[in-house]
């Protein structure tokens, strides 16, 4: 960024460069506050969200509603590890299960670890029920995917950037081209066990794929005894202007993914949601957690739920994002190649000759707007689900001053 720093942004950038490990390219900015959809840097300088800690902050910053639950929490008991009952799991696993019309609930902590117990229950169907050849299992992900970074799930990413140094890969997965039923329909095996996908590719760059694919995918695992299984961890919550964005094709998964915006924005929870008979299939001592499922996170999941639901979140977000990506259309730039997205989480793709996405995201933040490029020429915006018209439209301002210039 071209901005000049103060003593205060140079020393911290400074201390998180010289003692925090590199794997992450921020942007310049130190943010020190955050309240509903604003953050404030250390100076004080204001910003809009648009972000949303890649979809975590669904309810905005410091929810008054979420941060009565957490502070309250915090006085009574924060953790037990599962070795014990605690009073707020039960209820979480209850309301979650019945928000998604499923059975049982498994909670976790991070995303990546959702998606790794996901892995592991769809393995052990395949070999108890379904009678694969033990450690024959296969499972069919796509291309561009992003599931985590763990060494299991960069063992089937296609991004190069993601694998190298970090081999020899789990096997068991088949790549095929995302938006694609005939190469879903290739790679088919009598070891086929799973379909592990999301319903949008968000770190991608926002791709969505043709009206139906998820509801032909359901077809094809339905039709070859498999699994459906739905990575909705960004996706999820009221996202893409439903609770959960499988619903925009009325079909219903095997196993869903979720995490980010399950924790209010304030502590980490995961889950993995299924039938009782999936998830019945785990034996104690065969997957675990300290932290999975601690009082603490699951008495703020709770009242994460509570606020999309009684806030109507996901019906802002369907409102918000039609006027959002609409307005971002009538901009006239030929180095934009499109916009695409579905409720709140939007992408603006550039053309090569632009640069780069970075440069527009660096810009946007001298102008007050925190936004991060992804897959080098995507420009994405994704703020909090509470956001109103007014906020758009003073974003929608700045956007359109940093194109035109």
């Amino acid at each position: 960024m071209t901005r000049n720093f103060s003593d205060k942004t140079k020393y911290h950038i400074n201390l998180n460069e010289t003692y925090g490990a590199h794997n992450y390219k921020p942007l310049d900015i130190i943010i020190s506050k955050g309240e509903g959809v604003w953050v404030w840097d250390i100076d004080g300088k204001k910003y809009l969200d648009m972000l949303s800690a890649y979809s975590a902050l669904n309810q905005g910053h410091r929810h008054p509603k979420i941060m009565e639950t957490l502070f309250r929490q915090a006085n009574l008991l924060t953790l037990t590890s599962r070795a014990f009952h605690n009073d707020r799991l039960g209820e979480f696993c209850k309301k979650l299960a019945e928000l998604c019309e499923m059975e049982m609930v498994l909670p976790m902590n991070t995303g990546a670890e959702a998606v790794e117990t996901a892995i592991k229950l769809a393995r052990k169907w395949a070999y108890v029920v379904k009678k694969i050849p033990m450690y024959e299992a296969k499972i069919i992900v796509c291309a561009n995917n992003f599931h985590g970074r763990t060494t299991t799930i960069v063992s089937f990413s296609s991004e190069e950037h993601y694998r190298y140094y970090f081999g020899p890969f789990t096997p068991g997965f088949k790549i095929v081209e995302y938006d694609s039923i005939e190469s879903i329909k290739k790679a088919l095996t009598p070891d086929t066990c799973a379909i592990l996908v999301e319903p949008i590719q968000g770190e991608a760059g926002i791709i969505v794929p043709k009206d139906g694919y998820l509801k032909e995918l359901r077809r094809i695992c339905s039709d070859n005894n498999m699994l459906l299984i739905l990575d909705e961890i960004q996706t999820g919550l009221g996202r893409t202007g439903k609770l959960f964005c499988y619903q925009h094709e009325n079909i219903k998964p095997d196993i869903l993914i979720l995490g980010k915006a399950l924790g209010g924005g304030v502590i980490p929870i995961s889950a993995v949601v299924s039938t009782g008979k999936l998830l019945g299939l785990f034996t104690p001592g065969e997957h675990g957690s300290t932290f999975g499922g601690n009082p603490l996170a699951c008495a703020v999941a709770i009242t994460a739920l509570d606020v999309i639901i009684e806030e109507n979140l996901p019906q802002r977000a369907e409102k918000s994002g039609s006027y959002f990506i609409g307005e971002l259309k009538k901009i006239r730039n030929e180095l934009i190649k499109e916009i695409r997205g579905k409720g709140l989480l939007i992408g603006v793709e550039l053309k090569p000759e632009a640069g780069g996405a970075r440069k527009y995201c660096e810009k946007l933040a001298e102008e007050g707007l925190l936004c991060k490029e992804t897959h080098e020429n995507v420009v994405r915006f994704a703020p909090p689900l509470i956001i109103s018209k007014d906020e758009i439209d003073w974003a929608l301002d700045r956007i359109k001053k940093v194109f035109a210039s």
